[in-house]
């Protein structure tokens, strides 16, 4: 069997299924293990929620997880098109930011079940969206399997999405605080750079 596997790889007759790099297989597999875990989290988490909004986000990404979850694992054991294609996240909320800091309790490790409220509840899902979005950047970079990769990248924007919108409801209950640079020193660094200017056809 090994023998017939390396005479199909020596004439590039992979079976579908095969058509992994290591370096591929080992970054998809965390990719796997951290989607199992963001769910678990969730399902966890999900019995201490107060908030109805943060009810309704939770679900809704969870539902959204769970779908992408098994579109890619299709692809990863079959190496060909999944039959339930990437989805694209749509958040409910507007994007309005609260800008500046203030003072807050500062955060620390909670001591018992009593304590998880809604900000911990919901600093739990962004930490986890954002491992999920670094883990599926690394495992595109690294994938071969032409499908594996597009469905790794597809699903990189629903990440920043689930992610922007825990954010803007983390903000609006005043759990995440996002300061500002002063307004001149924020105008020196946009000004800092020109456009480029535009390229040279080339000489023949």
């Amino acid at each position: 069997m090994q023998f017939e596997q390396q005479q199909n790889i020596e004439a590039g007759a992979i079976p579908a299924q095969l058509n992994h790099g290591a370096h591929e297989v080992l970054d998809v597999h965390e990719v796997l293990t951290g989607a199992v875990n963001t769910l678990n989290t969730y399902t966890m988490l999900s019995q201490y929620v107060q908030d109805p909004e943060l009810r309704g986000i939770l679900d809704r990404q969870k539902q959204f997880m769970t779908a992408e979850y098994n579109t890619t694992l299709e692809c990863f054991k079959t190496g060909q098109d999944p039959s339930v294609p990437t989805q694209s996240y749509k958040m409910n909320q507007g994007n309005d930011v609260a800008y500046g800091l203030k003072p807050s309790p500062p955060k620390q490790p909670i001591q018992g079940t009593a304590a998880i409220n809604d900000d911990v509840i919901s600093s739990s899902m962004l930490c986890a969206v954002k491992s999920g979005a670094t883990a599926k950047t690394m495992a595109a970079l690294e994938s071969t399997n032409p499908v594996v990769r597009r469905v790794l990248a597809d699903s990189l924007p629903n990440c920043i999405e689930m992610a922007y919108e825990i954010s803007l409801y983390q903000n609006k209950q005043g759990y995440y605080q996002v300061p500002q640079l002063a307004q001149q020193d924020m105008q020196l660094i946009q000004n800092s750079y020109a456009p480029a200017a535009a390229a040279l056809p080339p000489l023949h």
